[in-house]
């Protein structure tokens, strides 16, 4: 099959970009034609603010380029995975005027909140969902704190909402779990639009001991992650057992204050990945105290991968991922107190938490491995290729 996969970089490589380098990887070594039509934000600053905020809303630039590669090779589906804010969804145009069938996943929350994750001053928001223009993000300045900014993110999403880009011009949306396809159709999108494809893990890690007597948080040092939340549990836990803390963000010098008041306390900052995975399978337990509505939680899934169980917030995708009593446990959201509690009970309970351990990496093995990632990916496909032509 040949396929061409769309993907607007972050400027700090995230999640998104690991996940469609993973499935870029995957789809060519199990024999797939794959092209790639690239944007990478190092161009923003590049860009006036005017022509950033037309190319946002339409980049004819990115409509040309995907037409002439049409007339080049033509593929037989187009898979996009972010489009914002270079590309733009005019791909989605070029794509329909050639009648090839477009598949989008859904990393995130953008096509219906301006900041793309439901969060706004350290809490869940849900102002704009379902609003035909999401006018309260401007009003906050959603999108990068700046109201100008968020206008044109707004402006956007009110276009396109208008033109019904999202219910016409996509023919599947692929989202990481079932709670972030329900807020898709809260948000609008036709429920028979929209499938649940996981995230994967490869290459595949070996399972860990848990022998290390420590637990591990890895992710971004920042509001929505929860590491406030996570802090003040350590402060409750008096001593019990040490925290390592992976990542770099925001909160860093939070994170510094609190390696100095909590002895327990160690920030590692980031790590390459061989390493982060041997943390995972050394940590008694690995913490999620996420406070916004996840749209998947892959580094829960990298600790299932290595057979440590997760104490994660009750909230969202990662609630989702996180089988309550099986795999790991969850603690109510923001309440340190809780987590705290959680933290103990795994504590007391060593034979609980060795069971854990080997759910935690059949779940791995039952839902996350690249094997059946490919698989349901080239059933999607399928799926909107035989659509077609049947039109």
């Amino acid at each position: 099959m040949r396929i061409l996969i769309i993907h607007n970089r972050y400027q700090i490589r995230g999640g998104e970009d690991e996940c469609y380098e993973a499935e870029v990887s995957l789809l060519r070594e199990m024999g797939q034609q794959v092209q790639v039509y690239e944007a990478n934000n190092d161009r923003v600053a590049k860009l006036g603010k005017l022509r950033l905020a037309a190319d946002t809303v339409w980049s004819g630039e990115s409509y040309q380029t995907i037409e002439h590669q049409f007339q080049k090779q033509r593929p037989d589906v187009v898979h996009v995975h972010n489009f914002f804010p270079l590309i733009s969804p005019s791909v989605y145009y070029a794509a329909k005027r050639a009648g090839i069938p477009v598949v989008q996943t859904l990393h995130n929350y953008r096509l219906l909140c301006p900041n793309a994750l439901f969060f706004r001053d350290g809490k869940v928001c849900e102002d704009c969902l379902g609003q035909i223009i999401p006018y309260p993000g401007v009003i906050h300045g959603c999108y990068r704190e700046n109201k100008v900014a968020s206008a044109g993110v707004a402006t956007m999403l009110g276009v396109h909402r208008t033109m019904n880009t999202w219910t016409k011009m996509v023919d599947l949306y692929i989202t990481l779990t079932e709670f972030a396809r329900q807020k898709f159709i809260a948000g609008g999108i036709p429920a028979e639009k929209i499938v649940v494809k996981p995230n994967f893990v490869r290459p595949e890690p070996e399972v860990g001991n848990g022998n290390g007597g420590y637990a591990l948080f890895v992710g971004r040092l920042s509001v929505e992650k929860g590491l406030d939340t996570l802090l003040a549990a350590w402060e409750h836990l008096d001593h019990q057992i040490p925290l390592k803390i992976v990542g770099d963000g925001p909160l860093a010098d939070q994170v510094v204050a609190a390696t100095k008041r909590l002895p327990l306390v160690e920030w590692l900052g980031r790590k390459p990945m061989a390493q982060v995975h041997e943390l995972m399978g050394e940590a008694k337990f690995l913490v999620f105290p996420s406070k916004w509505y996840e749209t998947f939680g892959r580094v829960a899934v990298e600790a299932f991968a290595k057979g440590t169980p997760v104490i994660a917030a009750n909230i969202g995708a990662i609630a989702e991922l996180v089988d309550s009593g099986r795999t790991g446990l969850h603690f109510r959201p923001g309440d340190a107190a809780d987590l705290a509690d959680k933290v103990k009970w795994v504590l007391a309970n060593p034979e609980k938490l060795a069971q854990m351990r080997q759910e935690a990496r059949l779940e791995f093995e039952a839902k996350y491995t690249a094997d059946q990632n490919y698989q349901q990916l080239m059933e999607i496909y399928q799926q909107v290729s035989i659509s077609k032509d049947r039109l």
